[in-house]
């Protein structure tokens, strides 16, 4: 049988003592407002994320544009599903997610983009995916073994993020940006 840094009648204790904590026990290893503050910032993303990839479907047009506004559509879908899971954990660790429109792109990482063209579009996308990848990374690796639930989180976020980006790297190979009606 495997020993326990601590034993088990003080880890029930605690358990018992600091009910209230939820989920958030001594074990937790993070600075747990750092996290909430971040996972935060994140949800400002996706949500930025979402309405980004929702005005280019609804806005795309050109010879090329079915394809490329159907994956928009699937982008903001998922994008939002991003969001619900950050805001999740957020409520999982006694924190309230902050929806607050008036401060959303502040606290985002992506930009919001309005491109009328469908090439600026793709291209806009891919640079807000690529920020996404970047910072989702770097939260991940901070995060480490202190916080190995979270981390996840932004590890699954991280992977379809990579698949977002992978999509619009795809259509800017295959549309050409020298013709008129794209």
């Amino acid at each position: 049988m495997a020993e326990f840094l601590t034993d088990i009648e003080t880890i029930r204790d605690r358990a018992r003592k600091e009910i209230e904590k939820g989920p958030v026990t001594d074990a937790y290893g993070a600075d747990l407002d750092r996290v909430l503050q971040v996972l935060n910032e994140a949800l400002a993303t996706e949500i930025v994320c979402t309405l980004r990839y929702k005005r280019h479907y609804f806005t795309a047009s050109g010879l090329y544009s079915e394809p490329v506004a159907a994956e928009f559509l699937e982008h903001s879908q998922e994008e939002q599903e991003h969001a619900d899971k950050l805001a999740e954990r957020i409520v999982q660790l006694g924190g309230e997610p902050d929806f607050d429109p008036d401060t959303l792109t502040r606290r985002s990482h992506a930009q919001y983009d309005a491109s009328a063209d469908l090439i600026d579009m793709i291209k806009e996308d891919l640079i807000a995916e690529r920020v996404a990848i970047a910072s989702y990374t770097e939260i991940a690796q901070w995060l480490g073994e202190k916080d190995p639930t979270t981390r996840r989180v932004f590890e699954d976020i991280l992977s379809q993020e990579e698949e977002h980006a992978d999509d619009m790297r795809s259509f800017l190979e295959r549309i050409p940006v020298d013709r008129p009606g794209v």
